[in-house]
């Protein structure tokens, strides 16, 4: 692996790190607790996250443009009824170790095909294994962010306070 491609994982780690800091002590209850005109939860934001880590990961190391039925849910925002915050976490640390591991083998400049986007039917768009990686690093710092917010909203708490 490159050193560009290590300071990009790297980055995408502290990112998830951030993640895990704020919803650290939440209760399972808050996980589905909106907390602002915004329909997204913490449980929501760590299930979309995971999902995506798993759906990226298929299309980097699997390259054919395809994702499987069932991969990606359409309530991906939604954390799934009854789950819990020590569930949603050890799904999401699992999706983001097979995605350390598919990055520390993948050719980054190889371009591979994405699935069809709806709203472009019959394009196919290609990427570089690299800006799949910088796409999960920007979806994760933003939806940190998002997270943040929601925590804090419900009790005061966020990853600056959490990190102590």
């Amino acid at each position: 692996m490159t050193p560009e491609n290590e300071g990009i994982l790297r980055a995408l780690r502290e990112a998830r790190k951030l993640l895990l800091i704020t919803v650290r002590g939440a209760t399972d209850a808050q996980l589905t607790e909106r907390s602002t005109v915004s329909e997204l939860t913490l449980g929501g934001i760590l299930n979309h996250l995971t999902q995506g880590e798993r759906v990226w990961t298929h299309i980097l190391t699997d390259a054919t443009g395809s994702v499987p039925d069932g991969m990606w849910d359409t309530d991906q925002y939604k954390a799934p009824e009854g789950v819990t915050l020590s569930a949603l976490r050890a799904a999401y640390e699992e999706a983001a170790r097979a995605t350390d591991a598919a990055v520390a083998t993948a050719d980054l400049d190889a371009k591979v095909p994405l699935p069809e986007a709806p709203w472009e039917p019959g394009v196919v768009h290609r990427w570089p294994g690299r800006r799949i990686l910088l796409h999960l690093l920007q979806e994760t710092a933003q939806h940190t962010g998002h997270a943040d917010i929601v925590r804090e909203a419900i009790d005061g708490a966020n990853s600056t306070a959490l990190r102590g």
